[in-house]
């Protein structure tokens, strides 16, 4: 028998809300099935199992709120039998409902109340509502939890409070800022979530950056030529050239892509680039491509679109998610010559491209207006030095040379 916890879904994601069971007990899951949907502050995303097994037991009802890591329900190995009747399992010893529900009290109390009426049931001595990544977070700024006023649901403290509480001169508590609507509210929570995650890699991660002038114009010809014929809906962009050259160049400079956890870098053999993504409503999310540098370009661009649609409709997968190895950020689109991007932890690197714009360019000895792109790599100095970086921009920039390669 085995738990399935609630996995975290960025590393802004404090803790989520269940909105719905895919499964019951007794159904049949497998590796990769969509069991629930989760709403974190940024979407509402489908959770996926990550093995085989039979669902034995619901832990966590719908609607209710929970920290990253909670067990959400216990599944039995293939072939297991289940327990025999009154005999606890596992989860129910370790987290069920009733003894969540009794260990948990002040969230249950807390739920739906002002934040004072939290704060007071937090001195009456029940347990504070706190996520494991904020319990981190703050014994590495040695924060006492115990003076804070979580802003999140139900009094909970978030990595936001617990950055906040950290700056010189700040108040102890944090007071929750009012929403006039749902929407506003989800807005806030977004903006306070992306905030703790940049505050955190800018204080965390040693970034170094560097920036290369990259020329288009074979780009650009090769992708016309390619677009000849096709109706509007088969095109492809030049992000997804982009992309795949950017997975390309990670083949041979490797220690840009996997993530930084626990003092050592982890790299990762396949190139899952998250894909910053801005929301309508504000914000941005950035779920990832999976083994971009595998797909040919025709299979990435309908994956990118419709990436792109999930994504500003609310319905990603968890591992799209959890999955980036590095990032990829395009603001050539809103007329930015360049982008100097803030690593997205655990990540150790970040991509960002410019608009395509003509510049006064020396080519074979003639001066000529062509077509070019500024590329810019944020990376971090615990993994990398300017040295590889500036060879993986100078693979890039001869990647994008040969597009018909890509």
């Amino acid at each position: 028998m085995f738990d399935f916890t609630l996995p975290s879904l960025g590393a802004d994601m404090d803790e989520g809300k269940l909105i719905e069971w895919k499964v019951k007990p007794g159904d049949t899951v497998h590796k990769g099935q969509v069991v629930a949907i989760v709403d974190t502050s940024k979407a509402a995303v489908d959770v996926e199992i990550w093995q085989d097994g039979v669902v034995h037991e619901l832990l966590v009802e719908a609607g209710e709120r929970i920290p990253v890591g909670t067990a959400l329900a216990t599944l039995l190995e293939p072939g297991e039998k289940a327990p025999p009747k009154g005999a606890p399992s596992k989860g129910a010893r370790a987290g069920g409902k009733e003894a969540r529900r009794a260990a948990g009290g002040a969230a249950a109390v807390g739920e739906g109340r002002p934040l004072a009426a939290a704060a007071a049931v937090h001195a009456e001595g029940a347990r504070l509502r706190i996520s494991p990544a904020a319990r981190k977070r703050a014994d590495a700024l040695g924060v006492d939890i115990a003076r804070l006023t979580g802003s999140g649901p139900g009094g909970a403290v978030t990595l936001a409070d617990v950055e906040a509480a950290a700056q010189p001169g700040a108040p102890k508590a944090v007071e929750a800022i009012p929403a006039a609507h749902p929407e506003a509210d989800r807005n806030a929570e977004m903006r306070r979530a992306i905030a703790a995650a940049m505050s955190r890699s800018k204080r965390e991660i040693p970034h170094y950056y560097l920036v290369e002038t990259i020329p288009m114009a074979r780009a650009q010809r090769w992708l016309a030529q390619a677009n000849e014929g096709r109706p509007i809906t088969a095109r492809l962009l030049m992000a997804v050239l982009q992309l795949k050259a950017v997975a390309a160049a990670l083949a041979q400079y490797p220690d840009l892509n996997g993530i930084f956890r626990d003092g050592c870098f982890e790299p990762v053999q396949a190139a899952h680039i998250g894909v910053a993504i801005s929301l309508r409503q504000g914000g941005l999310i950035a779920p990832a491509l999976h083994d971009v540098g595998s797909k040919p370009l025709d299979q990435l661009m309908r994956e990118l679109a419709d990436l792109v649609k999930r994504t500003r409709a609310g319905s990603l997968r968890s591992s799209e998610m959890s999955d980036p190895t590095i990032t990829v950020t395009n603001l050539g689109d809103q007329g930015v010559e360049a982008v100097m991007g803030v690593i997205y932890p655990p990540q150790v690197a970040l991509v960002g491209f410019g608009r395509i714009m003509e510049r006064p360019w020396v080519e074979d000895g003639a001066l000529l207006a062509l077509p070019t792109v500024v590329a810019s790599l944020a990376a971090d100095h615990r993994v990398s030095d300017g040295h590889r970086g500036a060879l993986f921009l100078a693979e890039l920039r001869e990647r994008l040379q040969r597009p018909e390669e890509l």
